[in-house]
């Protein structure tokens, strides 16, 4: 077999030396093209979200804690006082399957309590 009539004959290093930038063009990944971001992001979620809407959660409004002994539960009775970890005024914590996810203050709706948010809280803060 001639080598000069090789199918795959060897690459002219004299003309990648000349033109270094060459061989680089060549590899450059082509991407694909995105869209603006929609501002309407807070209507396209009702939909985006369908399949989670009936997925019950469990929704918590903590107005503070405390800590005792057992004994000292077992002692409880009604109109007794517990003291909890939180003042008067202090925002509520909101949790969602034991994740805290807002704050916010507790209101009076026609003869039933209720929490306004206040405070969106980041899992990153």
């Amino acid at each position: 077999m001639d080598m000069a009539t090789d199918a795959n004959p060897e690459p002219d290093t004299e003309t990648q030396a000349e033109d270094p930038m060459a061989m680089v063009a060549s590899d450059i990944p082509a991407f694909e093209e995105f869209g603006e971001p929609s501002s309407n992001t807070a209507t396209d979620a009702p939909t985006a979200l369908a399949a989670v809407h009936d997925v019950p959660v469990k929704v918590q409004a903590v107005l503070g804690r405390a800590k005792m002994p057992v004994g000292n539960l077992l002692h409880l009775r009604s109109g007794m006082v517990v003291e909890l970890d939180r003042r008067v005024g202090e925002p509520v914590d909101v949790f969602v399957n034991n994740r805290l996810v807002a704050r916010g203050e507790v209101v009076m709706i026609d003869q039933a309590l209720g929490v306004t948010l206040t405070e969106i809280v980041r899992p990153d803060r």
